[in-house]
């Protein structure tokens, strides 16, 4: 198998959107990657070949995707997932994992999401434009951070561009604009104490119908999403730092460690301690997810 990629992005401050790793793979005939879980979003575009995809549904259903050239998919973070190259045609493909508080309401708008995983462009020419975008990570690894944050964004609009079940956005209205700000109100304060009542307020919306708003912009509840750029903070906090769990707790508006831990494992399905020891030198978790035992990267 031929394989090239870049490790991780060489800076961490970037919250809206930032890459993580990127490359580009040509595999064996059924060579596989998996079982494992994600604490990002990881994007496959294939160039040539075949593959399967196993993914878990969010009713814990295995689904299984057969998938050729033109074709992409993604992968969410902490979902359970395997894939694996053709016997007789195996696949080559080049992929990018970002994460960011706005990459799940871009990837909505592209029509992808934990259940609908698989993209298509409109044709194969924007999917080549695609792949090219893509394949720039690869190979100007050593541009600025911003330029390929900046690189990233591009990416993210033509994915929703050339997407053949993007959603239309041509119909925003001021409540959307309301939920974009409660985003950046949390983003700027999940560190300290935050309700979800206080959110609504900064928006001037009722309760109720701001958590219902909110749902279907970003595709999760306010107190989920609050939850999860809380965690995701701690753990970049525990693979970048030295610093106790009881102080990461405290960084990330968990001021009760015990109750940060309750949250941390119901998550990620492992204490914060066991997160950072399996985590302090790689991004995936190898699970026991009942998938057939196929060859490992």
């Amino acid at each position: 198998m031929e394989e090239n990629h870049i490790s991780l992005f060489p800076n961490e401050h970037f919250l809206d959107i930032r890459p993580y790793q990127y490359g580009w793979e040509e595999c064996k005939p059924l060579h596989s990657f998996g079982p494992f879980v994600r604490n990002h979003y990881l994007f496959h575009y294939i160039i040539s070949g075949k593959g399967m995809l196993f993914s878990h549904s969010t009713n814990g259903e295995i689904h299984e995707y057969k998938l050729e050239a033109n074709q992409a998919f993604l992968i969410c973070p902490g979902q359970i997932n395997m894939y694996t190259a053709d016997e007789i045609n195996p696949w080559k493909y080049v992929w990018i994992e970002f994460d960011g508080i706005r990459a799940e309401e871009c990837l909505l708008q592209a029509g992808l999401e934990w259940d609908q995983p698989i993209y298509l462009p409109q044709n194969i020419k924007q999917g080549e434009l695609l792949q090219k975008r893509m394949l720039y990570f690869y190979e100007n690894s050593a541009k600025s951070p911003i330029h390929l944050v900046g690189q990233l964004y591009l990416f993210l609009d033509e994915l929703i561009e050339y997407s053949s079940s993007r959603q239309n956005i041509a119909e925003k209205n001021q409540k959307d604009f309301y939920i974009n700000e409660a985003v950046a109100y949390i983003q700027q304060n999940c560190s300290r104490e935050l309700t979800i009542d206080e959110v609504a307020d900064f928006c001037k919306l009722n309760r109720n119908y701001f958590s219902r708003k909110f749902k279907k912009v970003m595709g999760c509840t306010p107190q989920e999403f609050l939850i999860h750029q809380r965690l995701t903070n701690a753990t970049e906090l525990m693979r970048l730092t030295e610093l106790p769990i009881k102080a990461i707790a405290v960084q990330c508006g968990y001021p009760n460690q015990l109750y940060f831990s309750q949250a941390f494992k119901k998550s990620y399905g492992l204490s914060p301690q066991e997160w950072r020891k399996q985590n302090c030198s790689k991004t995936e978790l190898p699970v026991n997810t009942g998938f057939s035992p196929l060859n490992k990267k």
